[in-house]
């Protein structure tokens, strides 16, 4: 009944808000993108998902697709569902600094350790001339998601904040683009020292408030308290076929959705999130107020490096935007991850025409984008292309590819015994930042607890000394060093997933 009056609503008042455009027929629109949607969520097997869409500053489209979980197909995904947006949010983290910068607070210039002097890099120079700008726009050094799952051990975001000074550089500071997420826990920390409130205040006072985005919330415990959200769901390649599984409990990774924060832990309806793609589509304006300035908002929306090109199409990173310039026009974007859900929001000037999908499923980036760039030929009245076909094609047989090598890899696979349980017992230190942590023998079962939160995991055996565990959504090896007698675990390293090198943790008792 609810997706009934939708459209009924959309085809009544679409021709009030000059749909049309390049003798597109607005009823035959919205025919072909409504049915487009489904036909991608069915190919990706996709519970559920919001879109919405803004033309000439009318949000005209918003509606939702699928449920929330499959296990009740009674509970349909609407227009007010919430969703994690996941790096969506660092838009947000971005526009607060650009209000500062408005209200003579803050500059882009401005050097971190000159607002916060306890900031550490590994390098001494990069700590001392890293600027604010650079931690929006990912030329710091740091390597790609370099840090990103730090927080799935149970460590906050103080702890993050300063094992920035352990993780040695992948690239020359600013010589390079590379994606991270954790140089946001320092911009955050630069909004809060300015304000004198927490990031989570900032974002609600100073853009949920002002853009009436009433239903957004943020956070873990923001996610778990709403009463209409999707369930998570991820999205794997098993025997080049596409699985989806809920969620639950741990494997939802909410502690990591507040640690990350400011780099993704906002949460948004369709409803809501559609105001920020029209937010930015006006240049900082809201109801005739200037929220933003537009100086402001054109920095941001400024490519700073560019992050692909070829003969058809270059695109940049500004500030938390990406910029795609092609012969149909400048197209802005970002998307967004989180464990189990996935988000994109665009705008395109050119066309006053902006547009965002959310999907409660880790599927990867193409089915959005197949649904975004048929909405962009459909005005500019393109020939038809089912980008989502193309996409679908790639993906099987990247996956084919993937299973095959798998299937290979498990075939040689070696299994060397494991070292005795008892072995393996025992408290083991580190220092204050990373903490102790026990490994214990429980009804013939190894544990071991690490991270300042007390969590304890199962340790599963792999081969030799080499385990793994499951933390907060995450998992982690960890390889053991025997003493030189053989008979007893000396230390362990526990693998953080991207490359950081720590040092291991060494016993100090039985």
């Amino acid at each position: 009944m609810r997706r009934f009056s939708v459209s009924l609503f959309l085809i009544l008042w679409l021709p009030l808000f000059g749909f049309a455009q390049k003798d597109v027929n607005q009823d035959v629109f919205l025919k072909d993108i409504d049915t487009y949607i489904e036909q991608v969520r069915t190919d990706w097997k996709i519970p559920g998902l919001g879109v919405a869409i803004v033309k000439d500053d009318h949000v005209i489209f918003s509606k939702g697709y699928g449920v929330k979980d499959l296990s009740k197909p009674e509970d349909k995904i609407d227009e007010h569902t919430l969703f994690q947006i996941g790096s969506v949010s660092k838009s947000f983290t971005a526009a607060v600094l650009a209000q500062l910068v408005d209200e003579g607070l803050l500059h882009w210039e401005d050097t971190v350790k000159n607002i916060l002097p306890d900031f550490e890099m590994y390098d001494p120079w990069v700590s001392r001339n890293m600027q604010v700008k650079d931690l929006t726009s990912h030329r710091t050094g740091l390597g790609g998601q370099v840090g990103t799952y730090i927080p799935n051990l149970g460590y906050d975001r103080d702890d993050v904040y300063r094992m920035l000074a352990l993780l040695k550089p992948a690239y020359t500071f600013r010589g390079d683009y590379q994606y991270n997420n954790i140089t946001f826990i320092p911009a955050a920390r630069i909004i809060e020292k300015i304000t004198d409130k927490s990031w989570e205040d900032n974002i609600r006072e100073r853009i949920f408030d002002k853009l009436g985005m009433t239903e957004s919330t943020l956070n873990g415990e923001g996610f778990a308290a709403a009463d209409n959200a999707a369930l998570p769901y991820e999205f794997i390649s098993r025997n080049g076929e596409m699985v989806v599984n809920p969620l639950y409990g741990e494997e939802q990774a909410l502690w990591w959705l507040t640690v990350i924060g400011p780099a993704g832990s906002i949460c948004c309806t369709p409803t809501d999130l559609i105001k920020w793609a029209q937010f930015h589509l006006n240049m900082g304006k809201v109801d005739g107020k200037q929220v933003i300035s537009e100086k402001s908002m054109k920095y941001l929306h400024t490519g700073v490096t560019i992050t692909s090109q070829n003969e058809d199409r270059t695109t940049l990173y500004g500030h938390c935007w990406f910029v795609e310039q092609t012969k149909k026009g400048r197209l802005y974007f970002h998307t967004g991850t989180t464990w189990g859900m996935t988000t994109l929001c665009c705008y395109m000037p050119e066309l006053n025409l902006g547009m965002t999908v959310q999907v409660n499923s880790e599927a990867p980036s193409d089915p959005r984008y197949a649904i975004m760039r048929r909405l962009i030929d459909l005005y500019l009245g393109e020939p038809d292309k089912d980008y989502n076909a193309d996409y679908l094609a790639q993906w099987y047989k990247g996956a084919q590819a993937k299973a095959e090598k798998e299937a290979k890899s498990v075939a040689e696979q070696k299994i060397t015994e494991a070292p005795a349980s008892r072995a393996l017992v025992g408290k083991y230190g580190k220092d204050a930042l990373f903490g102790d942590a026990w490994v214990t023998l429980e009804k013939g079962k190894l544990y071991i607890k690490v991270g300042k939160q007390g969590w304890k995991h199962q340790l599963k055996h792999i081969t030799g000394n080499k385990y793994n565990f499951r933390s907060d959504g995450a998992g982690f090896d960890i390889t053991f060093t025997m003493d030189a007698a053989g008979k007893k675990a000396a230390s362990f390293e526990i693998d953080f997933g991207e490359g950081e090198d720590f040092g291991p943790w060494t016993r100090v008792s039985k």
